[in-house]
């Protein structure tokens, strides 16, 4: 199915939806980077509350296996976020599968830190084109469909909520490819929430703290405890652990942030009908809008 025929197939179906009960009852979502940690965090707080969910990963075996751990109304799809044909033809194969696309979230993400001096110009690129044009491809191939659906019938509301981070809320020492590629995310949100409102397509960004739990903090060897800690980011500290108890010291709410957490502020984008270009932070109060 290619995307002209996947718009017309989601337009036939703009009332055909699964029968389902919850705060996201009868939605059909896809959710990048799904098949661990926060995306498949946040992707099952989803799937309880009533959506049918496609886990969208570059690992399609483990986005296929947590797809089969949450239940029949998800699937496991291959992307590759930083390639615009990948990304359209997943989300062609996910309206082909369920009818339709309600919410798209942008979560796929990677880190590299290192001072400016340290950073390769390869490594600064590939950061790039994961977590900023990714996130463009992603709003691109998914308001195409939903502005097809917006046809079928305008009374309707979509969403494409980014996964931002507090590092798009602030600078981020020796992480100045992640930091500034989430900064762009939100000039995206807010630029794509004006061109799309028409079609009634609301785009927020959801900032969240740091997920200690997830792998991309806690990996023994490529993690951010790790990483941070073998580039001095944290001034004094000779153990991962040392990484970890200056990070929880930083929010005064003193643990680090969850799937849970920030699936509450998903579903509040999803309910509301009158907010759109928004950077909601989820962060323990580490940082507070100004």
């Amino acid at each position: 199915m290619n995307l002209a025929e996947a718009k017309e197939y989601a337009k036939k179906n703009i009332h055909n939806r699964p029968a389902t009960t919850g705060r996201l009852a009868g939605k059909i979502a896809i959710v990048t980077g799904g098949a661990q940690g926060f995306g498949l965090g946040i992707a099952t707080e989803m799937y309880r509350e009533g959506a049918t969910v496609v886990l969208a990963d570059l690992n399609e075996a483990q986005a296929v296996e947590s797809a089969k751990g949450l239940g029949e109304r998800a699937v496991g799809l291959k992307v590759d976020v930083s390639d615009a044909q990948s990304m359209e033809d997943m989300v062609c194969n996910a309206v082909e599968r369920f009818g339709g696309l309600d919410i798209f979230v942008s979560n796929a993400g990677v880190l590299k830190a290192g001072s400016l001096e340290a950073i390769t110009p390869e490594a600064f690129t590939f950061v790039t084109k994961v977590n900023y044009i990714g996130f463009f491809n992603a709003a691109r191939a998914a308001s195409a469909i939903m502005k097809a659906q917006h046809e079928a019938d305008p009374e309707l509301w979509f969403d494409i909520i980014q996964i931002n981070s507090k590092s798009g809320l602030t600078g981020s020492k020796n992480n100045s490819a992640y930091a500034g590629g989430k900064f762009g995310g939100i000039g995206l949100t807010q630029s794509f929430a004006l061109e799309l409102v028409d079609s009634q397509i609301k785009v927020n960004a959801i900032c969240p703290g740091n997920f200690y739990d997830g792998p991309l903090w806690s990996d023994p060897e490529k993690g951010l405890f790790v990483q941070y800690l073998n580039n001095g980011k944290v001034p004094g500290a000779k153990t991962v652990q040392d990484v970890k108890d200056y990070y929880l010291s930083k929010s005064p709410i003193k643990r680090g942030c969850t799937p849970v957490d920030v699936s509450k502020a998903l579903f509040y984008c999803v309910e509301q009908e009158y907010e759109t270009g928004q950077a909601i932070p989820v962060t323990g109060g580490q940082t507070m809008l100004s």
